[in-house]
């Protein structure tokens, strides 16, 4: 592909799997150029700079913002963490990118929109909001790539470990329900080939999962040979996690 300017990567100082960070550091390596997006300038803000990346501070939900920060970029990574805006951004995101000509926009999105329709939805609301923005950019015409994984490993470790330091026990309400967390340093390795070359791509979704799906009892075995201890799952009400994240300060999703 000739030279299309800078790759832009939203949520480039994110903390949470770092995935922006991490698909930053991989272009960087490749020697491409990279303009990193983020909120405010900080420490974080001040590693990206010295990593050789262009830092811009601006926010995904003020469009004079997202302007400023797309233009001259022709492929951009879109990856926003949990926020009752994430819509309004994608809208934005969209908007702009086709005011700009974006050759290609690549979605982080999330596996459990494979499963939604207008029929049949979930309670999330940031489900919901992933749904409807990837109808969005359908509508939109952009040369897309959406990319769909489970949950996060890194998200999974700190839902799962005090109750298991404290009491030997996962204790979420996930039933019977399977999944398979991936790594995020495998999804940014993913996002970072397509940024690199996306006219291959354009236009697919890549669904990422970890090497094995399994229920809360098997995750639960593995926590148990890796600890040399007994660790159980506990599966509980779904109101009862609920008001424990409201107590660790999480927001509902």
């Amino acid at each position: 592909m000739a030279d299309d300017g800078s790759i832009l990567v939203t949520g480039a100082a994110g903390q949470l799997g770092a995935v922006g960070r991490t698909v930053t550091g991989l272009l960087l390596d490749r020697g491409l150029p990279v303009r990193a997006m983020v909120r405010r300038e900080d420490d974080r803000a001040a590693a990206l700079r010295a990593a050789g990346a262009e830092v811009v501070v601006g926010d995904l939900l003020e469009p004079a913002d997202v302007s400023r920060v797309v233009s001259g970029c022709r492929r951009v990574y879109f990856g926003m963490s949990v926020s009752a805006g994430y819509l309004e951004a994608t809208v934005t995101m969209a908007a702009v990118a086709r005011e700009v000509g974006v050759n290609a926009l690549v979605n982080m999105s999330q596996m459990t929109v494979s499963q939604m329709s207008i029929q049949n939805t979930t309670p999330s609301r940031q489900q919901r909001q992933h749904w409807l923005s990837e109808q969005v950019l359908a509508w939109s015409g952009l040369p897309v790539v959406t990319i769909r994984p489970t949950m996060f490993l890194e998200s999974f470790f700190p839902l799962a470990g005090p109750t298991v330091r404290d009491r030997g026990r996962i204790e979420l309400p996930f039933g019977r329900g399977k999944t398979s967390p991936v790594a995020a340093a495998d999804v940014a390795q993913v996002v970072a080939a397509v940024l690199a070359d996306p006219e291959p791509p354009l236009g697919r979704i890549f669904e990422l999962t970890g090497p094995r799906s399994q229920d809360m009892h098997g995750v639960a075995r593995e926590f148990s040979d890796a600890l040399n201890r007994e660790v159980t799952y506990s599966d509980i009400p779904p109101d009862d996690w609920e008001r424990a994240l409201k107590r660790a300060g999480c927001r509902s999703t």
